[in-house]
């Protein structure tokens, strides 16, 4: 299946030295979960579902006088629809998997995934609206029909539930109702209002927020934020927009959350909660933390409230983040002794991914890992944020950990 422009991705340095791989043949294969996996959801899936009042609201296609076909959603500039026809080799392939539970599995088995976490895909674009009541119905549309779809086979594929948080009521419902169905966690924007902040937006980083942390905390359940949830992550147009919209527009803005969480109290009034940045890589992480310490200790005559530990610490704590190819973030990982908190995964099936040469990228990118390192990275982070049981045949080498690591011992 693999084309030229592919090629790229089955390069692999080997596996000297390594007792596992993520080889999906190696009986000796690490447990390996996709913290970062999408949904491919009918076209149709919020037009059919939807109360009428809001389906006019709902991303419509246009064609143009040159004939040329746009999607127009509100919160997002028209997007030009590019056909998956004229995709081909693995990228017409990516295009179009997803689809059904069974095509799931089978990719995921050809891939050397136990386990995935699944995303909205078109579902992203829920949170492009500053209504809260009509951005909190698509979500329920999609809780509802991700779990008639994945529920029963939620040992392995676990989709995330969604919520409005700018609807801090409808919210919390929708926090109890999505622990009772069996969800293993739930995602939230990376902020609560999507477009430009306004400066009298709500935010995480507010005391409003704190019966919407309680009732989280209550269930048990991790909360993780997706890039491309807090405003257009297309807005860049003309030569390099492609790269200039992923990586300014759709993976910067996530790290705003991680400083509202951990800079702000939440976590030393709410102890319990879990957290997960979601496919935005992780190099940024220790630069990230390093400055929140900085500014912390260097304006602390202006810094409200004081913590008793430094945000790093609540991070460290509390924090996972999730990445696919991010050869500097495993270098981090090392020097910063991060790897308690990092997530590894595919995610399948979209272009940015690794899917279906995971072990190649792995290889690529993990060798300067220990064997505890990279089974903690690629899998076993991952069984402890979302409470999956790892199967009798990997507990040989793939210990869960169960203890808390100092840092929590300190906070708690």
């Amino acid at each position: 299946m693999t084309d030229t422009v592919n090629q790229w991705r089955t390069e692999t340095p080997g596996i000297t030295d390594w007792t596992r791989t993520a080889r999906p043949t190696d009986s000796n294969k690490y447990f390996m979960v996709s913290a970062d996996c999408h949904a491919n959801e009918p076209a149709t899936l919020w037009h059919d579902r939807i109360d009428k009042k809001f389906r006019s609201r709902l991303p419509t296609m246009k064609v143009d006088d040159d004939g040329k076909k746009w999607v127009v959603m509100e919160g997002f500039r028209p997007t030009r629809i590019r056909q998956s026809a004229a995709l081909e080799g693995e990228d017409g392939v990516r295009s179009k998997a997803g689809a059904t539970v069974e095509g799931r599995i089978e990719d995921h088995k050809r891939d050397g995934v136990d386990a995935e976490i699944i995303f909205p895909n078109k579902g992203l674009s829920m949170w492009a609206s500053r209504d809260a009541e009509f951005v909190q119905a698509q979500c329920r549309i999609w809780n509802d029909w991700a779990w008639e779809t994945y529920g029963d086979h939620n040992d392995i594929l676990s989709p995330m539930a969604c919520l409005a948080t700018a609807d801090i009521e409808g919210s919390i419902k929708e926090v109890y109702r999505a622990a009772k169905l069996g969800f293993r966690g739930i995602t939230i924007p990376c902020k609560p209002v999507f477009g430009q902040q306004d400066y009298k937006d709500p935010n995480y980083n507010l005391p409003m927020y704190d019966p919407l942390w309680a009732a989280i905390e209550e269930t048990g359940l991790p909360v993780t934020i997706h890039i491309s949830t807090g405003k257009d992550p297309r807005t860049a147009t003309g030569n390099g927009g492609a790269v200039v919209n992923y990586v300014a527009h759709a993976l910067a803005p996530t790290f705003e959350p991680v400083a509202n969480i951990c800079a702000s109290g939440v976590l030393e009034r709410f102890p319990k909660l879990k957290f997960a940045t979601i496919e935005a890589g992780i190099g940024w992480v220790a630069w990230v933390i390093q400055a929140m310490d900085e500014v912390y200790l260097k304006h602390h005559m202006w810094v409200r409230p004081k913590l008793q530990g430094l945000p790093s610490e609540y991070f460290r704590a509390h924090f996972f983040a999730s990445f696919q190819d991010d050869e500097p973030g495993i270098k981090d990982a090392i020097d910063f002794d991060l790897t308690d908190n990092f997530l590894w995964a595919n995610d399948y099936p979209h272009h940015e991914g690794t899917w279906p040469h995971s072990a190649a990228a792995i290889e690529r990118t993990m060798k300067d890992l220990s064997d505890e390192q990279r089974a903690k990275i690629l899998g076993l982070n991952a069984a402890r944020l979302f409470n999956f049981k790892i199967p009798e045949r990997f507990k040989k080498n793939n210990r869960p950990e169960t203890v808390q690591s100092p840092t929590e011992a300190a906070l708690s």
